[in-house]
C-alpha cells in the first residue's frame, strides 16, 4: 500500500483474499488506486496479515481483506471484497489505527482504546472475550488501573499476538 500527498490510498501484490480492495482476487504487481476511495482522503493505513484499515480525515475507519479472526470489524467474520466503514466506530473520532497478524485497533480523540480481531492469546486486552471477537471492545484496564492516574492512549502497535500502547499520563499537583 502506498498513501499519497493528497490522501489517495493505491494497492499492489498478493490478493487471494482481496486485501488490495479493489473488488476483485486478482495478483497485481502494478499500483494500482483502490476505486471505492478515490473521494475520500485517507490520513493513515495500517495491513495486518491479510487485511488493512484506513483512517479518514474525518475519523472514520474502513476496513477489508480476510476477515477470518474478526479482524474487520464488522459483525461477522467474512471476506470484505471493498473498503467498508466500521460501523461500530461511528460515533467516536478515530486519530490512530493499528493492525496484527489477524487483529486491529483504534484510538479515539479522546484516547480511548479499542480493539477487535483474533482474542485467543489475551492480545486484545480484555479478559473473557471468546477468541474471535468481531466487533470492537473498549480496553478498559488502562481506565481501571489507579497506579496510572489519569491517562490517554495516544497511539498503538500491534503484533501477531499482543499488543503495546503508548499512553500520556496527566499528573495531579
Amino acid at each position: 500500500m502506498a498513501l499519497t500527498a493528497d490522501g489517495q490510498l493505491w494497492s499492489w501484490g498478493a490478493n487471494s483474499n482481496y486485501e488490495l480492495g479493489r473488488g476483485d482476487s486478482a495478483d497485481d504487481w502494478r499500483p494500482k488506486p483502490i476505486p471505492s476511495l478515490q473521494d475520500t482522503r485517507i490520513v493513515q493505513i495500517a495491513s495486518g496479515g491479510y487485511h488493512t484499515l484506513a483512517l479518514t480525515d474525518k475519523g472514520e475507519v474502513f476496513s477489508w481483506g480476510h476477515g477470518g479472526h474478526g479482524q474487520l470489524g464488522h459483525s461477522s467474520i467474512q471476506i470484505q471484497k471493498v473498503p467498508t466503514v466500521i460501523e461500530a466506530l461511528a460515533q467516536e473520532h478515530i486519530t490512530y489505527i493499528a493492525c496484527g497478524g489477524s487483529s486491529s485497533a483504534a484510538v479515539t480523540d479522546k484516547g480511548v482504546l479499542y480493539m477487535w480481531g483474533n482474542a485467543k492469546d489475551s492480545q486484545l486486552g480484555v479478559p473473557g472475550l471468546p477468541d474471535v471477537q468481531p466487533l470492537p471492545v473498549q480496553v478498559k484496564f488502562l481506565m481501571d488501573e489507579e497506579r496510572l492516574g489519569s491517562h490517554q492512549v495516544l497511539s498503538v502497535s500491534v503484533g501477531a499476538s499482543h499488543a503495546i500502547c503508548l499512553v500520556l499520563r496527566q499528573s495531579i499537583p
